[in-house]
């Protein structure tokens, strides 16, 4: 394990789990990475940016909050004023100095506070004034949440701060635009800022909403009840508080002759990182892990490497933790951990699997099985709908996912939780299967 420390910074810990043996003329090394952030203070950028943090009050920082004000935000009418009393919640959740935005999103978007392409500082005098300006919202129009992004985008970065975060709700499709206009504002705002995205009711598209959060490394959730808003955007902006340091990146290195098959988050949710690789000098490339406060996350690394003989030993992959510059430099987080293969005719020792990389690899494959169900389901294909879920509740219950197994439940009967022995359900409430289908990326850590 390597750690990073320096008075005031985080301490950045990198551990490797991994069985790195491998019978003779075989490639394939798997590990799972998990990276940990502890002890922050004044944080991240901060070693090569000290005035983007306010002393004792944890980096500066910037967030805009986009609310659906479409036409369908008044049915029922209790959906428009809980969306307001959210709104609210989080902005008196703002810590003193934060800079911030309201958006009001329909087929445009529009500036709700403070307006004039600006952000304010939050103090209580600023709190005060956006809740007023809330009041103002009301339902009508369409959805472009392309529009709103962009505009969260340009006030976000008219701010010189360290961290940069977005909070979107919708009710609704994203009818007024095509998702070509939607994918390129994500590809826009990628890298700029993270986004919370949460859909209220069960008239939006999961696969929307999920794939905003995902595109903006955020978290995406559905809150059926609009009575659960308020306490859902505290929660969500205290996290953003929490968070200290933007913009980190995992560094991998390979030597000559490997190749790299995936990279993948697999806890708290399963996010592929593979595609978001950017070069970073020979044999290395960075792949963003967004924003970080307290907390540990784990990551499964595959690559496939030249066989050797028995006896032989190599470097897979080196892991680093790092931030990029504005000018190309990047500031190293110290944190280093090393992927390794050995080559032996030990049966027992190279056929044993690192109980880590067991664990996610049947993780991923519960998030899978899971959306792969549900869409058979929605197209009629009842048994091959049975089957999959089956499979995904005898994975839930084999690794202890209790929350997943939870939510099935409610979409099929278990029969028999072990062999996956399910019947689907006549009758499935919408929202219950919107749930499932959210928060089926969720996974649960390993048991040490």
């Amino acid at each position: 394990m390597a750690i990073f420390s320096k008075s005031n910074v985080p301490q950045f810990s990198v551990d490797v789990y991994q069985n790195e043996y491998l019978p003779e003329g075989a490639g394939e090394v798997n590990a799972v990475v998990t990276v940990t952030a502890t002890g922050g203070g004044t944080i991240g950028t901060a070693v090569s940016a000290p005035h983007l943090y306010s002393p004792g009050q944890g980096p500066s920082a910037a967030v805009a909050v986009m609310v659906d004000c479409s036409g369908s935000m008044d049915y029922p009418p209790t959906k428009m004023r809980n969306a307001r009393d959210a709104t609210a919640a989080a902005i008196d959740t703002l810590r003193d100095g934060v800079h911030f935005a309201v958006i009001g999103g329909t087929h445009v978007a529009k500036e709700v506070y403070p307006g004039g392409g600006s952000l304010a500082v939050a103090d209580a005098t600023t709190r005060a004034q956006a809740k007023q300006a809330l009041r103002s919202l009301s339902a009508g129009g369409g959805t472009a949440i392309g529009t709103w992004l962009k505009l969260a985008d340009r006030l976000l970065s008219s701010a010189d701060v360290a961290i940069r975060h977005g909070i979107l709700l919708t009710d609704g499709r994203n009818e007024h635009e095509s998702p070509q206009d939607l994918k390129a504002a994500l590809d826009a705002c990628a890298g700029r800022f993270t986004c919370d995205a949460r859909g209220v009711g069960t008239d939006w598209e999961v696969k929307e909403v999920t794939g905003i959060a995902s595109a903006l490394l955020g978290t995406a959730d559905i809150v059926a009840d609009p009575a659960g808003l308020a306490a859902d955007f505290t929660q969500m902006m205290e996290t953003a508080m929490g968070k200290e340091v933007a913009d980190v990146s995992l560094r991998l290195w390979t030597p000559v002759g490997t190749t790299v098959r995936f990279v993948k988050q697999v806890a708290p949710t399963v996010e592929n990182l593979t595609g978001r690789r950017t070069e970073a000098g020979p044999r290395a490339g960075d792949y963003p892990l967004g924003s970080w406060g307290d907390e540990s996350r784990d990551y499964h690394v595959c690559v496939e490497v030249p066989p050797a003989n028995i006896g032989q030993e190599m470097l897979a992959a080196r892991i680093s933790l790092v931030i990029p510059q504005p000018d190309g430099s990047v500031q190293n987080l110290g944190a280093q951990g090393l992927v390794r293969a050995v080559w032996t005719d030990d049966m027992v020792a190279s056929t044993s699997i690192s109980p880590q990389v067991a664990h996610y690899t049947g993780q991923a494959e519960l998030a899978q099985v899971i959306q792969q169900g549900l869409d058979l389901r929605k197209s009629g294909d009842m048994d091959g709908a049975t089957a999959k879920l089956g499979r995904a509740v005898q994975l839930a219950s084999a690794s202890g996912n209790a929350d997943t197994a939870k939510l099935l439940a409610k979409v099929v009967d278990v029969v028999d939780a072990a062999t996956g022995t399910v019947r689907l359900k006549a009758k499935v409430e919408e929202a219950d299967e919107m749930t499932l289908e959210t928060r089926s990326t969720k996974t649960v850590r390993v048991k040490k």
